[in-house]
């Protein structure tokens, strides 16, 4: 399958990124979250500090993550996202706070990067029986459920970048997961492919009543669908709804409204800036001079 070329998105979708690392300022719409986990939830986190070499990655953070919800966590290069996906999940520890996690929890989970090696003879269908020992009925209802049914028989390593990030998903669906985790899962992907992958999600929510933590690249344009966007450098930010952009002339020119549907566009307000290592200063704090993510 042919990829689309890259459309940028509209000028007022393409600001510089000020929300996290130009000391954006304005009023903080969840500045902390309950004390103890929320009933019901699969994943909460309370009090998360995390640090390497000395250097802190995490501080504070809490957060909840629903049955049925997606949660979109954004952030500039090196605000922590990924780490604390990999606390979340357990597979690092915190230096201090708690993680807690539903009894039985099973995840599904998309990495970041994934390259298929071409010297590896290797079908989509192999690929996603590896470790799980699905039935063939089972793997062909798995790429019927994710659009690539047809690539079945293909070798991993021929994909697009779309049609891998599909396989993906279709492995982390075989697993029955109650919570799905997507670390960038459009990375790499042009911008037709990225509003694909976004109702392909949203559709595997509503027909499965999975919860959804998505790691996104982008500051400002997101994921329509998002329940939550949560805004993290080092701690959390900010978190809010985001805004649909679907009836925007600029993006149903683009993409036309069916497409133009899945993105939404995530307005930050602040109660703070950030020093140059990355810490909070309050707003009135007359030394702003070195701002930086």
């Amino acid at each position: 399958m042919a990829t689309p070329a890259r459309v940028d998105p509209p000028h007022h979708a393409r600001r510089e990124p000020d929300c996290c690392d130009q000391g954006h300022r304005g009023h903080r719409l969840d500045t902390h979250a309950p004390p103890l986990p929320a009933i019901g939830t699969l994943v909460s986190a309370r009090g998360l500090t995390f640090a390497r070499g000395g250097r802190p990655i995490l501080t504070g953070i809490d957060v909840d993550v629903v049955p049925g919800e997606i949660l979109t966590l954004i952030g500039p290069n090196g605000a922590g996202k990924t780490t604390l996906v990999r606390l979340l999940l357990g597979l690092d520890r915190p230096d201090s706070g708690t993680v807690h996690r539903a009894d039985g929890l099973v995840v599904g989970y998309v990495p970041q990067m994934f390259a298929a090696d071409r010297a590896l003879p290797m079908t989509v269908s192999r690929f996603l029986s590896l470790g799980l020992a699905p039935t063939p009925v089972q793997i062909a209802a798995a790429l019927e459920e994710v659009g690539a049914a047809r690539v079945a028989g293909q070798q991993l390593a021929s994909l697009s970048g779309g049609e891998l990030q599909r396989i993906l998903i279709a492995r982390a669906v075989l697993r029955n997961p109650g919570l799905l985790v997507l670390d960038e899962p459009v990375k790499g992907v042009d911008f037709l492919g990225e509003a694909d992958l976004y109702r392909l999600i949203a559709d595997l929510r509503d027909a499965r009543g999975f919860g959804v933590l998505l790691v996104s690249h982008d500051l400002h344009v997101v994921m329509a669908a998002s329940d939550r966007v949560l805004c993290l450098n080092r701690h959390i930010c900010c978190s809010g709804v985001p805004h649909a952009v679907a009836k925007h002339p600029e993006y149903a020119r683009l993409f036309g409204r069916e497409l133009a549907a899945a993105y939404a566009v995530y307005e930050h307000h602040h109660d703070h800036a950030h020093a140059i290592d990355g810490s909070p200063l309050p707003v009135g704090n007359d030394d702003l001079g070195d701002r930086s993510a």
